[in-house]
């Protein structure tokens, strides 16, 4: 009799065992190695690109991450040199600048690093024009197409990213998790001082190199700004071209439990709602979300934030007034606002810039991180009509 019962509690024993480690085995996070470990390289305004291959051809081709992007495009004139077909169905995609027809690579394969994913539809769109802001070539756009499939990891301090089976994750202690909206783009309300801590949807978007962009409309219903502030104006590129761009100051701004002050903000007339204005009061950009190491799961709908090195740098709040471009292989002056240091200092759209500062025939980058000093005099030797010339120009502080 005393048989039987041992046997009954180790049979009991066993079951609770296995229910045991069928539970732990259900419910451990993924501790799996990552499906891909890739470098990136980062540009103006903190904008991310990543490099990948479109099967079956060998090119390596280099794309914008963008978590402001509904799906995942090619650049035009990288089709064409490709061979490749792409038809029209009637797609319209929507930016800040237009709305605009595009045709369709349907059921393509890309392979990142070591991951291969396929049946991707690609549309079709012109992005010189982000090719000749960035100064490096952009062949196109990686957004939720791809990001819906995977859980991904951002490095901003080691300047790599990991990607993920879906499932389980093993999020870092410290940090926040959101929990945003995903419906194609990611949107998370933020605390926004100026409006007597009233909390916006906003979305994420780590494909725009700024800090925060409002519409004119948010910025006047909302009361976002004090009328007296003074903005300074500035340019920005976009689907259907070039727009014009108010530049101020945000008192407060807090993400979960991190707050930044007085945040250099971008404001402009969303024409075609492309911040989905009442639903959300604009988007967060990647100046701003670089300070931070990131985990996007869309797959749970979650975001991890966690501070990284660069969360205490200094926001950027010099202004000058004129954008430079890379177009055929030279940095050209590419816009210039009406009363700026820029125009003040006899600066002119077209103008080729041989140096700034002691800088010389350098990348785009380099040149550009000369003018991101706020009160400080920059000399700049230009070309214009084959003649070289010289101007100093006062650069003006955002405040």
């Amino acid at each position: 009799m005393n048989r039987i019962k041992d046997q009954l509690y180790l049979s009991g024993i066993l079951i609770l065992s296995l229910l045991l480690t069928s539970f732990q085995a259900y419910s451990q996070p993924n501790q799996l190695p990552p499906l891909t470990r890739i470098q990136f390289l980062q540009v103006t305004g903190g904008v991310v690109i990543i490099q990948a291959q479109l099967a079956p051809f060998s090119d390596t081709l280099q794309f914008i991450f963008d978590t402001g992007s509904s799906g995942i495009s090619l650049d035009s004139t990288t089709a064409s040199h490709l061979g490749l077909r792409p038809t029209y169905d009637g797609l319209q995609i929507r930016g800040i600048a237009g709305v605009r027809e595009v045709s369709q690579l349907r059921n393509q394969t890309l392979t990142i690093g070591s991951l291969l994913a396929d049946s991707l539809n690609f549309y079709i769109n012109d992005y010189s024009v982000l090719t000749s802001i960035y100064g490096v070539r952009i062949d196109g756009v990686i957004g939720y197409a791809m990001l819906s499939r995977y859980i991904v990891s951002i490095d901003y301090e080691k300047q790599f990213m990991e990607w993920y089976t879906p499932g389980l994750f093993p999020y870092p202690r410290k940090g926040v998790l959101l929990k945003p909206q995903i419906t194609k783009l990611p949107a998370h309300p933020l605390t926004i001082q100026d409006l007597q801590s009233k909390n916006y949807p906003m979305l994420i978007d780590i494909g725009a190199g700024l800090n925060l962009l409002f519409s004119e409309r948010f910025a006047k219903e909302a009361g976002v700004l004090d009328p007296t502030r003074k903005t300074w104006i500035t340019s920005g590129e976009g689907i259907g071209g070039q727009i014009e761009l108010r530049l101020t100051l945000l008192r407060s701004l807090r993400i979960g439990p991190y707050r930044f002050k007085k945040i250099p903000i971008t404001i402009f007339d969303d024409n075609n709602n492309v911040t989905n204005y009442p639903h959300w009061a604009g988007l967060i950009g990647n100046d701003l979300l670089r300070r931070f190491n990131i985990i996007l799961n869309y797959p749970a709908a979650e975001i991890h934030l966690r501070p990284n090195r660069f969360y205490y740098d200094e926001f950027d709040y010099a202004y000058i007034g004129m954008e430079l471009y890379l177009i055929d292989g030279r940095i050209t002056i590419g816009f210039v606002a009406s009363n700026s240091p820029a125009q003040e200092a006899g600066l002119e759209v077209g103008d080729e810039i041989v140096a700034i500062n002691k800088v010389v025939g350098e990348k785009l980058d380099a040149f550009k991180a000369e003018l991101a000093h706020a009160q400080k005099k920059v000399s700049i030797i230009y070309k214009r009509n084959g003649k070289i010339e010289t101007g100093v120009v006062k650069v003006t502080r955002i405040k």
